[in-house]
């Protein structure tokens, strides 16, 4: 056989034509269609004429991120989610995205102007590109006025704040390397900003900084066992005052920094206590015992000179005068949302919350508070889009099953599934969703009752995959015990029973297809196997050759003779956890481990192929899938937890 080298990971048989393709050494054999003309090994492949354009954001970065929500005068929200700052106008729900970070953003800062943002990202995958830094961008046009801090700042941006007696001209950030450095930036001068000052905050963990709001050059910080009160002085020298508590007061950590109308520091404690610093200096003035059960997670001042606590472990916001004496009002947020992350003020009496479960919801003290935004709270893996309707299911290790309309961007309902989801399939007319879960366990569900009506279990390891046949009579389970579970399916979905399974992957199972005449499978495992089965005896065939021309209903599998070209050169097989095919079979689209979401032209036959590539997402992306009528893709997050949405323009 000869092989025609196309890059250093692909060669080309034009006899039989087929790709010969390696991935970690490993050799896979793709067989395209008899009909396919013969590959110019040289050619490039055109990206597709296709663009993606970020749409919304679903998700809120609150469980374990703080001060990461403000009120614009633009009657947004300011928000961060895996790598997006996300600006969103609750009343006329829509979203504008700031796209500038590379990776995780990590804390957010509010310029006195109410236009200016600095946010501030950790280190990303790309050595020279993601280096932690802090970014300045205007909230308006979304344009970047200043990049901070690379290859200054270490690890990761842990706190932000902009001068404010001063009108803005100096940005204080603290990083999350062990000395937690906090330096000082005149961040408009044209030289990437300028460091004034800098010098070890503290050896323990430093979760707030804020500058006073009256006092110029003066600092708060405060975190694990301590807050400091800093003075840059006029040599631009900083030097620390710590603050000291009596002995039975103080706390593990000083949780939360706000002030009051005199210029007085107020702070949220571990031991659920609030403390007024008389202003200037590092004592306590003033101190109110335990008001939440748990720890402080929030000081919020409002504009009329009272106070609202927020409870990070209670869920209870309570509300203080200007005296900081109790009011009498207080409002407990559901648990299911989770406790208070931080609290800031909106229009009027209204309040926004978010929550240390991800989501963030808006009401007032009086009449209680509703969700804006809800999210998921770990990794999400199961991904499908309805058949017929416009909409969309997730399934996360959180055991939360969400089903979502992608027209008004809202959580159609949620529900605990009590089984940490790693994969979810819709059947063939929409009437039910199969869930496959980490346990080995797999429920399916109705959509309309969000009754259970069916669970199985086959073996003890994470049901990988999960498909319907396109004529619904089958599903097929892929499984990280190396077997396919095929089963028939009766009586609308709701009778399942098993019809036996399929051996011999010699690795885990990672992505399946069926055929559109619903008789055939193919498979991808752990380690860059494609195999092919029939369904209903579940044997597999081993002339990959005999069934060359076989139309596929799906191409969810990524090592195909269809899709070669989506593995990067250097690819290790691991770096593409999602691939799937445009309904219209016009585009593929990848989601891979560096974050990124990818659009190819379909078929992505030829090895070397263009693409438009997008950010957004943080950590790994686990799933795309394109919505119904392909006008939209969906991209679900690992670690990031979000789930982002694109138009396809």
């Amino acid at each position: 056989m000869s092989f025609t080298p196309i890059t250093h990971t692909c060669q080309y048989n034009e006899e039989d034509g087929s790709i010969r393709m390696y991935l970690r050494g490993r050799p896979v054999v793709l067989y395209g269609p008899s009909d396919q003309d013969a590959l110019d090994p040289a050619k490039v492949a055109p990206p597709p004429q296709n663009k993606l354009k970020l749409e919304w954001v679903y998700g809120y970065r609150g469980k374990d991120c703080r001060s990461n929500l403000y009120l614009l005068p633009t009657g947004e929200i300011v928000y961060f989610v895996a790598a997006v700052v996300v600006l969103f106008n609750v009343e006329e729900q829509c979203q504008r995205h700031y796209t500038g970070h590379t990776d995780d953003v990590k804390c957010i800062a509010i310029h006195p102007n109410k236009l200016i943002i600095a946010s501030g990202q950790c280190a990303g995958h790309d050595r020279l590109d993601a280096r932690p830094h802090i970014r300045v961008w205007n909230s308006v046009s979304l344009a970047t006025l200043a990049v901070i801090g690379a290859g200054h700042i270490e690890r990761a941006v842990a706190c932000l704040t902009f001068s404010r007696a001063d009108g803005g001209s100096l940005l204080a950030a603290v990083d999350d390397g062990p000395d937690h450095t906090i330096s000082v930036w005149e961040w408009q001068r044209p030289d990437k900003g300028h460091c004034i000052a800098e010098t070890k905050c503290s050896v323990d963990t430093v979760v707030a900084a804020e500058f006073h709001p009256l006092d110029r050059n003066q600092i708060v910080t405060c975190g694990k066992g301590h807050i400091a009160f800093w003075t840059l002085d006029a040599s631009n020298v900083l030097y620390k005052r710590m603050g000291i508590f009596e002995t039975r007061d103080k706390p593990k950590y000083v949780t939360c920094l706000g002030f009051n109308h005199n210029g007085d520091v107020i702070s949220g404690d571990s031991n659920g206590n609030l403390i007024v610093w008389g202003r200037g200096t590092n004592t306590i003035q003033k101190l109110v015992r335990g008001v939440h059960s748990g720890s402080v997670f929030s000081v919020c001042s409002l504009k009329d000179g009272g106070v609202v606590s927020g409870g990070g472990k209670d869920g209870r916001l309570v509300l203080f005068d200007a005296e900081l004496q109790p009011t009498g009002t207080e409002n407990v947020i559901e648990g299911h949302y989770g406790g208070v992350r931080v609290v800031a003020e909106g229009r009027g009496s209204q309040l926004f919350v978010g929550t240390t479960k991800n989501c963030i919801l808006h009401g007032d003290m009086e009449l209680g508070f509703s969700p804006a935004v809800l999210g998921h709270v770990d990794e999400i893996w199961g991904l499908a889009a309805h058949p017929t309707l416009p909409q969309f299911v997730s399934g996360s290790w959180d055991r939360l099953l969400q089903l979502w309309d992608p027209l008004s961007h809202s959580t159609v309902w949620s529900k605990d599934i009590e089984e940490r989801a790693q994969s979810c399939a819709w059947s063939s007319d929409g009437s039910v969703i199969a869930v496959g879960c980490v346990s080995g366990k797999w429920l399916v569900f109705d959509p309309v009752s969000r009754e259970l009506v069916a669970q199985h279990v086959d073996g003890v390891e994470p049901i990988q995959t999960i498909q319907y046949s396109p004529d619904n009579k089958y599903v097929a389970i892929g499984s990280r015990d190396n077997f396919i579970y095929i089963y028939q399916v009766d009586d609308d979905c709701t009778r399942y029973s098993r019809l036996g399974k399929c051996l011999g992957h010699s690795s885990f199972i990672t992505h399946l297809d069926w055929s559109e005449d619903s008789q055939y499978i193919r498979s991808n495992s752990g380690d860059y196997e494609l195999l092919y089965w029939n369904a209903t005896t579940c044997r597999q065939i081993t002339t990959p050759t005999s069934i060359r021309d076989v139309a596929w209903a799906t191409n969810n599998c990524p090592i195909t003779f269809q899709t070669v070209g989506v593995w990067p050169e250097n690819a290790d097989g691991t770096d593409i956890n999602s691939c799937t095919r445009s309904h219209d079979n016009r585009l593929t689209a990848t989601g891979d481990d560096f974050g990124k979401v990818k659009l190819f032209a379909y078929p992505v036959t030829q090895p070397k192929s263009l693409c438009h590539q997008y950010g957004g997402h943080s950590s790994h992306v686990t799933c795309v899938r394109f919505l119904l009528d392909d006008s939209r893709l969906v991209s679900a997050g690992g670690l990031d937890s979000s789930l982002m949405q694109w138009v396809v323009e």
